[in-house]
């Protein structure tokens, strides 16, 4: 057997656009790789967003094939194991042979929003002592959609992106994982598929997974699967989870009062907590971790990096950096949501960007300052909403006692880091990279750990060893000063409109 010192460790992020996949060392050192783009069909009319099921399977296979490509027969045969992420709520129906009957339904597909008050009202107990609440964009209600559409007939069972993609590669049946079960309706606490509310979708329990903890080891990959992808038959596969989950996993935010925050097109945080935090109206919401008895709440902002690109698009943002780090003006301040309606740190389906300048409220007028001003406008805007999620999770009891880690396309410019660093009074660790990928192979590797393949370590231990952190972005005191009073003129005015208190 190879000894874990020399294994290698195949992690898969099966996403929205694309699926990548990498093969890393017991130090995070990244050994090949490989990456396939993915296709969707939407139409924003009548809220659909689908993938093909078999694209899901094919891409994966492509990927790995890449990655797989990149090493040598010794290289492959050090291959200890793997694990996979996928979007949080994406579904799909499955038949009595285990094929697609459905197209997948992606995680924001909205047909099923009409099914949202009844599956909150069956169970209403339940949901409050779990700390949730049910959104209309929940997987719960796809599947609802799915049964009232005579799409789930009996024999057919439900699956997740994921599960797709571990039953492509082991052959048989697979079971999901809890984190990727939360938006189907799964109960954390009790382990269980609640009947009443599934009696209320009319579906059987029959037709739902099993679930286990992601990590868990489920299977082998299959000799059909090598043939397709290259990874040698054999392979342990561990359970995974959901993309959310996954990048935290590759920061390595993992100790209790650690947090993570992408700054991608939205922005999202999630930490780690011994209970589940709520807000009680589901802004915040509770993943149960893999290990130990510890919780991962988060949420998710229609807020993020995606703002710059639809005010200011043909702005080069990286020439930009030197010259709005070197303002010592006020900051205008703004909330810099370019569509309607917000998820965290509030719910409101009517909140909408506004920038507070002396002669206009408008978001867009943005464009009338000098592009230095307009651009840290934005960057500071996008500061004041994290720095307002971090103020209602310590409300809701969240401890911040750990280390701040940070990623996404957002992260890449070093005055906008040290804006948030400095609003937030915290250093911000920035990993390496944070993909998901490299997150299910630390799952992997601390799965297998588990499964007694090799000496059980803890998770944290476990990626802390392969998640490598680039720099450190402290605070800047003068800069803080500044950024005070952009906050609180930024809090004042989404108080006036009654979207806090």
């Amino acid at each position: 057997m190879t000894s874990t010192a020399d294994a290698l460790w195949v992690g898969i992020d099966l996403g929205t656009q694309s699926v990548k996949a990498i093969v890393a060392t017991e130090s995070g050192e990244i050994s090949a790789s490989g990456q396939h783009s993915l296709t969707s069909t939407r139409n924003t009319e009548t809220g659909r967003h689908e993938q093909s099921p078999r694209e899901w399977t094919d891409a994966a296979a492509s990927a790995i094939a890449q990655a797989m490509a990149q090493l040598t027969d010794a290289d492959r045969s050090r291959i200890a194991g793997l694990s996979y992420c996928s979007t949080s709520g994406t579904v799909v129906v499955l038949d009595d042979n285990g094929d697609p009957a459905t197209t997948g339904l992606m995680y924001d597909d909205s047909r099923g929003a009409a099914f949202a008050d009844a599956l909150r009202d069956a169970g209403a107990d339940r949901w409050m002592k779990l700390g949730v609440v049910v959104q209309p964009g929940w997987a719960l209600c796809r599947i609802a959609w799915f049964a009232h559409e005579g799409q789930l007939p009996p024999g057919h069972r439900i699956a997740h992106q994921g599960d797709v993609l571990a039953e492509a590669m082991t052959g048989t049946c697979m079971p999901t994982d809890w984190s990727s079960a939360l938006k189907s309706g799964y109960d954390v606490i009790a382990h269980e598929w609640p009947p009443d509310v599934f009696a209320t979708a009319s579906v059987d329990l029959s037709q739902l997974p099993e679930v286990v903890a992601p990590g868990t080891h489920v299977g082998e990959t299959s000799a059909a699967w090598e043939q397709a992808s290259g990874l040698p038959s054999g392979t342990p596969v561990f359970a995974g989870t959901t993309d959310g989950c996954a990048a935290q996993l590759g920061a390595g935010a993992l100790a209790p009062g650690d947090w993570h925050t992408v700054v991608g097109t939205t922005l999202v945080l999630k930490g780690v907590t011994p209970h589940p935090i709520s807000d009680g109206s589901g802004a915040v919401y509770s993943h149960r971790a893999p290990h130990g008895d510890y919780w991962f709440p988060g949420g998710a902002s229609n807020v993020g990096a995606g703002a710059l690109t639809a005010i200011f698009p043909d702005a080069d943002l990286a020439a930009l950096d030197a010259s709005v780090g070197e303002r010592t003006a006020a900051i205008t301040p703004s909330y810099p949501l370019t569509r309607r309606g917000e998820r965290f740190p509030f719910l409101s389906a009517d909140a909408a960007g506004f920038a507070l300048m002396p002669d206009s409220r408008r978001l867009d007028d943005l464009r009338t300052l000098t592009l230095e001003a307009g651009v840290e406008s934005v960057w500071a805007g996008v500061a004041c909403v994290e720095r307002l999620c971090f103020d209602m999770l310590t409300k809701h009891g969240a401890p911040l006692t750990g280390r701040f880690s940070s990623s996404g396309g957002g992260t890449r410019g070093a005055t906008w880091n040290r804006m948030r660093a400095s609003l937030l009074d915290r250093p911000i660790a920035l990993p390496e990279t944070a993909e998901g990928s490299l997150g299910m192979a630390i799952l992997a590797r601390w799965g297998a750990g588990q499964a007694a393949f090799a000496e059980p370590l803890e998770l944290e231990r476990v990626a802390s060893s392969m998640s490598r952190i680039r720099t450190i972005v402290d605070p800047d005191a003068a800069l803080a000063t500044r950024l005070s009073d952009t906050y609180n003129a930024f809090r004042s005015a989404l108080t006036s409109k009654g979207w806090i208190s």
